[in-house]
């Protein structure tokens, strides 16, 4: 990347998953960075929960039904076909950004090894242009029926990166609503915030310019796709999960706001697509003189934030060989 640059192409990268299936979504994701690539883009994103799929069975299938035999069929796919970085599932992606000299946020659903192995996490992960994961921000509140299927994570991932002369942070879906949040990206300098959603413009299209215009940053909303004919038919319980279900039960929604509110790009609605935008460092730098949040418009006398960064654990070991 070229440092000394005051503009970044960005791509938003709205796709449909193969959903609940890993691997095929991983190749997917890949063609779309090397399309991306072909687009001259610096930073491709994807949506929230992509790899391997959003839980849409849960509010057609009587989510909460405890000790559900459907539940457990859907919960032991979504294991399986869940991402683990030890494991190496990335490794493609990751390759990917390195050929191509790109940055990339994936949205994951992580089956957490630090955390047994056996329990999945609404992963954010960013990759820079170099191929390696420099940061996995778990989701810290999964909404309403999510609950049902992912656990609460933690602040490890409260993270920004450099890109060019952008300073970029990224939080999943509703989590852009917590106004501490966008505060422990916003203190770290973030001047551009990437936002991932399963795909909905009526929650992009309110929440990218309110957030533009508090950060006075650039906003990147990145949402998925999802229509009946992209769930399988071969999936378990699929009659049940399909009766009375919409044609489209994720619109998309991608979006660009900049520092002052303004679209950049409006929200695309219905269909898969690689959107490419060139945004200009200049804009957030005019923006900022008149609101800065932890700025000249703060005061930290009187309010400050405190973010625990530790990743969270349930036991810590200490072996005879650690002792020096």
């Amino acid at each position: 990347m070229n440092n000394n640059s005051e503009t970044l192409i960005v791509g938003l990268a709205q796709i449909a998953p193969v959903w609940l299936n890993r691997d095929a979504t991983v190749a997917k994701v890949v063609d779309y960075i090397e399309q991306a690539n072909q687009q001259n883009c610096q930073l491709v994103v994807f949506g929230e929960a992509l790899i391997p799929g959003y839980p849409f069975w849960l509010e057609r299938t009587d989510g909460a039904r405890f000790n559900s035999q459907v539940q457990k069929d859907f919960h032991a796919v979504y294991l399986d076909q869940a991402i683990q970085i030890e494991a190496g599932h990335l490794a493609p992606i990751c390759d990917a950004a390195k050929e191509h000299d790109i940055a990339v946020y994936v949205g994951t659903i992580e089956r957490a090894a630090d955390r047994g192995g056996h329990s999945l996490y609404c992963s954010l992960v960013f990759i820079d242009s170099s191929g390696s994961i420099q940061s996995i921000h778990r989701k810290l509140m999964p909404t309403y029926e999510e609950r049902l299927a992912w656990s609460p994570g933690d602040g490890h991932g409260l993270r920004v990166h450099q890109l060019n002369p952008f300073t970029v942070g990224a939080l999943n879906c509703w989590e852009n609503w917590m106004p501490l949040a966008r505060t422990a990206l916003y203190a770290q300098g973030e001047d551009l915030h990437v936002a991932v959603w399963p795909g909905a413009r009526r929650t992009t299209i309110d929440i990218t310019r309110f957030m533009a215009l508090e950060g006075r940053s650039f906003v990147v909303s990145v949402s998925g796709l999802m229509r009946k004919s992209d769930i399988p038919q071969t999936i378990a319980h699929y009659d049940a999960m399909m009766s009375g279900s919409e044609d489209v039960l994720a619109d998309g929604g991608s979006c660009v706001a900049a520092p002052d509110g303004s679209w950049v790009l409006e929200p695309i609605v219905g269909h898969e697509q690689l959107a490419v935008v060139t945004i200009d460092y200049r804009r957030v730098r005019e923006e900022r003189q008149n609101f800065d949040p932890v700025g000249h418009y703060a005061r930290p006398d009187v309010t400050q934030l405190f973010v625990n960064r530790e990743r969270q654990g349930v036991a810590w070991f200490r072996d005879e060989a650690d002792r020096s």
